[in-house]
C-alpha cells in the first residue's frame, strides 16, 4: 500500500517507528558506489592515504552534526524538511531554496543512475541505457510507495552493504599490499582540507531532506536517540565507503579513474562473485536515489502548493512529480 501523506502534517495517531530505523536508513544508504568514488577523489586529486582518511573522518563528524540535528525536527513538527523552511523564507520565498534543492536532487540522481545503470547492464547483459531505464523504473515504484517501503529498503540495504563491503575489504587485503599503501603518509594542508570538504559537504547536502524520513516517528521519541541514530549511521556508512575508495584508488592508480564500477567489481575475482557485487552496487544506489526522488517530489509539491494554497496531493500528481524528476 502506498503512502497517502505528502507534505501535510503527520497526526499523532499515524506516528510509528523507532530511532533505529534512522540508523539503518543512513548507514545502509551510504554504503554505496558514489560514496566510494567521492572518497577516492581525495587521492585522485593528489592527497595521501593516511591523511585523506583522517580528513574524511573529520569532515564526516563536522557535517553529520549539522545534518543530524535536522532529524529532530521531524518527530517534533511532523513535517518534511523543506516545508519547515517556510518559517525562515515565507511561503513564496521558500520556492528559491526549493528550486535549488531540486537541482541538487537531479544532480545526485543523475550520477547515481549512471553508475547503477552500468552495474545493472552488466548484471542483466543489457545495454547501459537499458540498465539506466530499468533502474529508474524501480526508483519510481519505490518512491511512489513512500515512507514505510523506503525504511524497509534501508534495513535490507544495511545487510547487503555490510556483506559486500566486508568482502571487498578482505579482497583488497588479500590481493594488495595495503601496508605499503598506508606508508603514503605526507601531510599537505590543502589536500587535508580537500578531504574534509569532500565528506563534510557530502553530509551537509542531506540537510534539506533529513526530517522527511523522521517525521513519522512519535512526537515524544528520544531526541538523543534520534540524533545518535542518524549521526552514527551516516558517519559509519559514509566513512566505510570513502575509506574503501581511498585505499582502492591508491592501489589502482590511473586504472581506477573513469572505470570505478568495473575496478570494484574486478575485486570479485570470479564471474559469480562479480555478479553479486554488481547486484550490491545496484541495491546500494536504489536506496539513496529513491530518497532523492521522494524528496524532490515533496519539494515540487511544496512549490506548487505555495501557489495553489494546498497541502495535499492526489496519487496521480504524486506519480507525475516522481516521474518528472527521475
Amino acid at each position: 500500500m502506498s503512502e497517502t501523506r505528502s507534505i501535510d502534517y503527520i497526526p499523532d495517531n499515524e506516528r510509528h517507528g523507532h530511532p533505529f530505523s534512522q540508523f539503518t536508513l543512513w548507514f545502509g544508504g551510504n554504503l554505496q558506489i558514489t560514496a566510494i568514488v567521492t572518497g577516492a577523489l581525495a587521492v585522485v586529486l593528489g592527497g595521501d592515504v593516511v591523511w585523506s582518511i583522517i580528513g574524511l573522518l573529520v569532515g564526516q563528524v563536522l557535517g553529520a552534526v549539522v545534518m543530524s540535528f535536522h532529524a529532530l525536527q521531524g518527530p517534533r513538527l511532523g513535517l518534511p524538511q523543506m516545508i519547515i523552511s517556510r518559517a525562515q523564507f515565507g511561503v513564496l520565498g521558500a520556492m528559491i531554496p526549493l528550486a535549488l534543492v531540486c537541482v541538487m536532487y537531479v544532480g545526485f540522481s543523475a550520477s547515481g543512475t549512471v553508475l547503477a545503470g552500468q552495474a545493472m547492464a552488466r548484471l542483466l547483459s543489457i545495454s547501459n541505457v537499458a540498465g539506466m531505464i530499468l533502474f529508474s523504473a524501480i526508483i519510481i515504484v519505490i518512491a511512489v510507495l513512500g515512507y514505510k517501503v523506503i525504511h524497509k529498503l534501508g534495513k535490507v540495504a544495511s545487510v547487503v552493504g555490510v556483506l559486500a563491503f566486508v568482502y571487498l575489504f578482505i579482497a583488497l587485503l588479500i590481493a594488495s599490499d595495503v601496508g605499503a599503501v598506508m606508508q603514503n603518509n605526507h601531510f599537505s594542508m590543502p589536500m587535508f582540507l580537500l578531504a574534509v570538504s569532500l565528506s563534510s559537504s557530502w553530509q551537509i547536502a542531506f540537510c534539506p531532506y533529513v526530517s522527511d524520513y523522521s517525521r513519522y516517528l512519535p512526537r515524544d521519541v528520544s531526541g538523543v536517540k534520534t540524533f545518535l541514530s542518524v549521526f552514527s549511521g551516516t558517519v559509519l556508512g559514509t566513512q566505510a565507503s570513502m575509506t574503501l575508495g581511498v585505499i582502492t584508488a591508491a592501489i589502482a592508480g590511473s586504472a581506477f579513474k573513469g572505470h570505478e564500477v568495473s575496478y570494484i567489481v574486478g575485486l570479485g575475482k570470479s564471474e559469480a562473485m562479480a555478479m553479486v557485487i554488481y547486484f550490491a552496487i545496484c541495491f546500494g544506489k536504489i536506496t539513496f536515489t529513491t530518497l532523492n526522488a521522494y524528496g524532490s517530489f515533496m519539494s515540487l509539491t511544496t512549490i506548487v502548493s505555495g501557489f495553489r494554497r494546498q497541502t495535499t496531493l492526489n496519487q496521480k500528481s504524486r506519480v507525475t512529480f516522481v516521474v518528472l524528476m527521475v
